[in-house]
């Protein structure tokens, strides 16, 4: 007998790689999506909320409701990434504006810190939160409901740098990785909270790249959701390269591949700490000595990914 699917909320800024993990979820049968909750993050909060209606909506999946969050950061001013994502936020990719009564009912007037309560509330200890964006939202809601993290069945989490040695640690500064210095109090509240937390941070992350070989190979699947997903890589490919940066990754997908099927990847048990000061450190992530606080994403299998992800989006 079939296991039901896993309640999860995704908690995002879509983002050219929010948008392919949420096109990942919405494609295997594994994970029921409940919600999806946007933030501040790679544009401002209100493109990350137009860019998931129109996601969901080119997905045919408008049951799906939409809860907008945090504008910005628990102290400090909001960043934004348009030279990574371009400026709507999807790698220079328009979808089909989203229009008519069932996009009004699909916004929801909840903030969503308190859907996340409600959602809590309804599922327990069965729901999943993945979180691709700055964490703003997890944060309020733990602030309001202190425990309400660690209720939950895990939070899985795209966000900081523990590359050791590494000459440059970060992707928006040399010390940080973009989710963590858009907001590091939030990553420290819920790095505190005692919640289940899977971190998938830009060591492990980058080792899942994004190249034409397979941007072309998506393409060719012929689908719409690989076709749309090889588009935003390739919007996303050009950008960087016009940064005259060599590579580029697949961050945020690979939390939702964990998901589905988590033999792709491996953990190990690390106490992680983020610097939450102002300056050139702000935001940056490190290991260490104390009692664990998350799993540690360290390893992935790069074709596994990339093979999962053209299962799901060439489904005919």
């Amino acid at each position: 007998m079939p296991s039901l699917p896993r309640p999860l909320v995704h908690d995002c800024d879509p983002g050219t790689d929010d948008a392919v993990a949420l096109l990942l979820a919405l494609n295997s049968p594994e994970l029921g999506v409940l919600a999806v909750t946007t933030t501040h993050g790679n544009v401002a909060l209100q493109g990350t909320t137009r860019n998931a209606l129109e996601l969901l909506g080119f997905a045919g999946r408008t049951e799906i409701p939409v809860y907008a969050g945090a504008e910005g950061p628990l102290v400090r001013q909001p960043v934004y990434a348009p030279e990574i994502h371009g400026r709507g936020g999807l790698g220079g990719v328009k979808l089909p504006e989203v229009k008519g009564p069932e996009v009004s009912g699909q916004l929801r007037p909840h903030h969503a810190a308190l859907a996340l309560l409600d959602l809590a509330d309804k599922y327990g200890d069965t729901l999943s939160i993945c979180a691709t964006g700055p964490l703003s939202n997890l944060a309020l809601a733990e602030r309001l409901r202190p425990g309400f993290l660690k209720g939950l069945r895990e939070v899985v989490v795209m966000g900081g740098s523990l590359e050791v040695g590494s000459p440059k640690l970060g992707n928006v500064t040399p010390h940080a990785e973009f989710n963590a210095y858009a907001d590091p109090h939030a990553l420290r509240v819920v790095l505190e909270s005692g919640a289940n937390i899977v971190l998938f941070g830009l060591n492990l992350t980058r080792q899942v790249l994004v190249t034409r070989e397979r941007e072309s190979a998506l393409h060719a699947l012929g689908t719409a959701a690989a076709s749309l997903t090889a588009s935003m890589l390739g919007g996303y490919l050009d950008m960087i390269e016009q940064r005259d940066q060599k590579i580029g990754a697949l961050h945020d997908p690979c939390t939702v591949a964990y998901l589905i099927r988590p033999g792709l990847f491996r953990l190990e048990a690390a106490r992680v700490y983020v610097n939450t000061d102002e300056g050139e450190e702000s935001g940056k992530t490190t290991r260490t000595e104390g009692e664990a606080n998350v799993q540690l994403a360290t390893w992935a299998d790069e074709d596994g990914v990339y093979e999962l992800l053209s299962e799901r989006l060439g489904q005919k």
